[in-house]
């Protein structure tokens, strides 16, 4: 996916072209400048709008959608094709030589060769057109897999689309986490922070309430413009709840935003090539520099000789075209977008493309229980309370048959324990979907009432204040008043938490009684037998207020009543287990890190397969954990596989602790803040169902199922793409090789040149074309699984690729020359027949080698001959091609040929193909190698 725009540094010259500074297009007047300073009712007036139901009609949104148009900013088009196209014949100076070369040629009256040459510069940079633009639109289609979403109230409807459906207006909720749609005038918040650094600057988060901004405290400001930080009531588009939740009514969309006006001026600025592209470039000038030294080489010698300077400049500069690979980074784009999207059906969306040839790398997955390994569809299975079943075994067992009547159960305390389940809840209930909406255990809870013929019990309550949930208190509260005007606050949350902040208890009949030391222990016995069977646990108690006056805050959060214990199953997902097993075959160290207590943890692990052997060794709690250094994490943690009562903070600790050992890390989140980590993570990996905006922002990859065993399809496709990339490395440069090493050779040994400039032309265009892309495309073997990850300091060029390639290059060298001699020994002089001869068997041993290039260790019959569709098109084109180049008049103009007879045809196949016999062999030494010497071979 493409980089967040709003990270994009805003900056006053780019290339010497200047850039309007973000300061300027901020102080721009537009709608958030004009309604932070009405009220809401005025606001909703004049917008004609509600600030619970949102727009009254579809119809009437209809027609503000067609007058507005869409909630979008629209980046400048590119170039036109003929533009694009046209612009390749100057850009290269390769191709400038090429041009110089046909002109030179046109001027001395070599017409056929000037012609000849044209042709082939239109060849070349065709194709190479042709692949840049299949490129562009392969990362066009990645930037539509993960569209803006938000949470949108109209006629009284809530719903999940896309942000670009908004229009003035509308009526929007949001929560911590998500990232604001458009311009937002707020209308309600609860403990609302917004992040508004990558529009102001500023690192802190603003406070937001839903009070207008008085504009005269404002007037020394120029214009009287009330500044963008200071718009306390306003949400811009783009930014980042930090806390709590809210609604607002949509002010601004598109490019009446504040942020729109800033994203328009900062689309012209040039993103900079990935990571992998630069590293391959640098490959391909590293190639360059020693392809010139030894053409320059060739050409002098040849000069010197007395071969012709106008024949040595062409055959030089067809030998650069040919032995540079300058399609390299074009085919590694293409091939690293052609891998993403085949992994996007597969589920796992790659916002980053060297991030696919750095999953095959990843040696450690530190991975969330709930929803990951688990279904994250949670269900209440237990309930039990202190004084209705003062033993721990004795609890209402939700599982139990559909027949059995829960409303027997319904005492004082489980009465409490339900009516507090609920109203310390934000789950909703969407008439569009037919069930409740929100997080799994919110669900959940409100899903149990009907099980005791009761309803959800918010409507006779008023919501006055609310400590929302976060991984550091453990716990939720909620200020209600109920109809009679009694106060009271609720809370729930993890059961260690509610027992510190609670010194009573409600008994069976409704009472209130101190709860002893003994009591908690009781407590205490019965969560940890709840989780060691695997469930998470839950406690819930409640605190009567004489008044509702004053303010909700933690502090406040004490001498609770309790009321009991809820325990939730999510079962693991089916497809975990057998992924665990197959990623702990290849040597991948998988950890699972739960908010969850040990005994939950454990139970959960030890069911999906992740070994515990000694619970001691095996299991670091959250408080364990805080009191240790990066340094002391570091030597205890490759025992580690389960991280309990962790929080999103400890995994940014575990995170440094496995890079300072060395590990590739997969880290996966769904949280804000989960972010750090899964920025600091090799590979970070955010939920597509459950994951905040920032948490995808921050990651390298989505997993659209929220399924763990989508990382292992995506490790194993990340491992055979950077295997098929050393496979069309090894076809090209064996290929380059081969043709410096036949010119090289004749020259030296005064030989007249076996392959004449346009001959070499073609040979460059089936190098770098379809048969080298379909190379790239080669379907994923599994058995990649099996062997351990790459080290972080593996070159892309190892001795065995090398060793490899050189083998092949030789094959090609000695078989073409023995061709070459052969055929002018006949007649002595070089013939059309003898250069026709040699350049098809030049060809012919390109297609063998692309054949036995296709995998490197094994067998062609192993993998099957025609299982790579792709490649057959592409070699079948080729061959048909070179037939063409010899057989068609037009064609034996350009490139010299005379037609070759079947027997010349088979003698040359007989030849060429010695190479894919020779890679045959060799693959079959190394899989008997292999059985004797297994661990060797697996690091091949």
């Amino acid at each position: 996916m493409s980089e967040n725009p709003f990270n994009v540094p805003l900056v006053d010259n780019v290339d010497g072209e200047d850039i309007i500074n973000s300061t300027d297009a901020l102080s721009k007047p537009n709608s958030s400048l004009e309604y932070c300073t009405l009220t809401v009712a005025e606001t909703l007036e004049k917008l004609g709008t509600s600030a619970t139901k949102g727009l009254q009609s579809f119809e009437e949104a209809t027609r503000r959608s067609e007058a507005y148009g869409p909630n979008e900013i629209k980046v400048e088009e590119d170039d036109p094709l003929w533009k694009k196209f046209l612009s390749n014949f100057v850009e290269d100076p390769l191709i400038l030589l090429l041009i110089g070369s046909a002109v030179v040629s046109f001027i001395m009256g070599n017409i056929d060769d000037a012609v000849s040459i044209t042709v082939a510069i239109v060849i070349v940079v065709t194709v190479g057109f042709i692949q840049e633009y299949r490129s562009e639109k392969s990362l066009e289609a990645l930037n539509q897999l993960v569209p803006a979403e938000c949470h949108l109230i109209r006629c009284g409807q809530e719903s999940h689309t896309l942000a670009s459906n908004l229009v003035p207006g509308d009526l929007v909720s949001f929560r911590i986490g998500d990232r604001i749609p458009a311009d937002l005038r707020i209308v309600d918040s609860v403990d609302l922070t917004i992040d508004e650094s990558n529009l102001t600057g500023e690192n802190e988060p603003v406070h937001k309430t839903s009070h207008h901004v008085n504009k005269e405290s404002f007037n020394d400001q120029p214009y009287s413009i009330v500044p963008v930080a200071d718009r306390s009531c306003i949400a811009y588009m783009g930014t980042l709840v930090r806390e709590g939740h809210g609604k607002g009514i949509v002010v601004g969309i598109g490019t009446n935003t504040s942020f729109g006006s800033v994203f328009e001026m900062m689309n012209s600025i040039e993103k900079p090539k990935t990571p992998l592209q630069s590293a391959m470039d640098k490959l391909g000038k590293d190639l360059s520099l020693g392809s010139f030294v030894l053409i320059g080489c060739i050409c002098l010698i040849g000069i010197i000789q007395g071969k012709s300077w106008l024949e040595m400049f062409q055959i030089s500069v067809s030998l650069a075209v040919a032995a540079i690979p300058e399609g390299l980074p074009i085919i590694v784009t293409v091939t690293l977008a052609l891998g993403v999207l085949r992994m996007a059906k597969r589920k796992a969306i790659v916002r980053r493309l060297p991030s696919v040839e750095t999953l095959g790398s990843v040696n450690v997955i530190c991975s969330d229980k709930t929803g990951t390994l688990t279904s994250n569809h949670m269900t209440v299975s237990k309930i039990w309370c202190l004084d209705t079943m003062a033993n721990k075994s004795n609890v209402i067992n939700l599982e139990k048959s559909k027949n059995v009547n829960f409303k027997n159960y319904l005492t004082d305390d489980v009465r409490a324990t339900l009516l507090i389940s609920s109203v310390c809840n934000n789950a909703s209930f969407s008439q569009e979907h037919g069930k409740y909406l929100g997080n799994p255990t919110d669900v959940a809870l409100l899903e149990q009432l009907s099980k005791f013929d009761i309803k959800d019990m918010r409507s006779s309550f008023k919501k006055l204040q609310e400590i929302p949930f976060n991984s550091k208190r453990k716990f939720m509260a909620t200020k209600l008043v109920d109809s009679e005007g009694s106060c009271a606050v609720y809370v729930k949350g993890a059961f260690e938490k509610i027992l510190q902040h609670s010194n009573s208890f409600v008994t069976q009949k409704g009472k209130t009684e101190r709860l002893t030391d003994a009591h908690k222990e009781t407590i205490i016995d019965t969560a940890n037998s709840l989780a060691s069977n695997g469930l998470r646990v839950l406690a819930f108690a409640k605190l009567e207020l004489p008044n509702a006056l004053g303010t909700l805050n933690e502090e406040a959060i004490t001498d609770l009543c309790f009321a009991g214990l809820i325990g939730m199953s999510d079962p693991p997902r089916p497809t975990v287990k057998p992924a665990i097993e197959k990623l702990l075959q290849g040597r991948v160290h998988v950890i699972m890190i739960t908010g969850d207590s040990e005994n939950t943890a454990v139970n959960i692990a030890r069911e999906i397969g992740i070994p515990v052997i000694n619970p001691e060794i095996s299991v670091l709690s959250g408080d364990k954990l805080n009191d240790m250094t990066d340094d002391q994490l570091a030597n205890v943690i490759d025992h580690v596989n389960i991280f309990a009562r962790a929080t999103p903070e400890h995994k940014l600790n575990i995170v440094r602790a496995l890079r300072k050992r060395g590990n590739i890390v997969a880290m996966t989140g769904d949280g804000v803040n989960d972010a750090p980590a899964l920025k600091l993570a090799d590979i970070g990996v955010s939920m597509g169902k459950m994951g905040t905006d920032v948490a995808k922002e921050a990651s390298d990859m989505v997993l659209t199922d929220d399924d763990f065993s989508t990382i292992l399809t995506a490790i194993e496709e990340g491992k055979g793409i950077f295997n098929n990339i050393q496979n069309f490395l090894t076809f090209q440069l064996s290929t380059s090789v081969a043709a410096l090493s036949l010119v090289a050779l004749a020259t030296t040994f005064k030989l007249p040149n076996p392959l004449n400039a346009m001959q070499i032309l073609w040979i460059n265009i089936l190098m770098d074309g379809p048969p080298a892309q379909s190379l790239g495309v080669e379907a994923v073997d599994h058995e990649v699984m099996k062997k351990p990850p790459r080290k972080r300091t593996d070159k892309l060029l190892t001795s065995e690729v090398l060793k490899r390639l050189l083998i092949s290059a030789l094959f090609i060298i000695v078989g073409t020359v023995y061709v070459f001699i052969k055929e002018m020994n006949e007649d002595n002089k070089v013939t059309a027949r003898d250069t026709t001869m040699t350049f098809t068997c030049f060809v012919f041993f390109d297609m063998f080698n692309a054949l036995s290039c296709r995998h490197s260790t094994k067998s062609i019959f192993t993998i099957g001959i025609f299982t790579n569709k792709m490649f057959n098109y592409a070699v079948g084109f080729s061959l048909l091609g070179q037939l063409c180049a010899i057989y068609f008049p037009f064609f034996q103009q350009v490139f010299k040929t005379e037609s070759l007879s079947l027997s010349d045809l088979g003698f040359l196949l007989m030849i060429s193909s010695t190479v894919f016999i020779a890679d045959e062999l060799r693959k079959l030494w190394a899989r008997k190698t292999a059985s004797i010497y297994p661990s060797v071979y697996s690091t091949v």
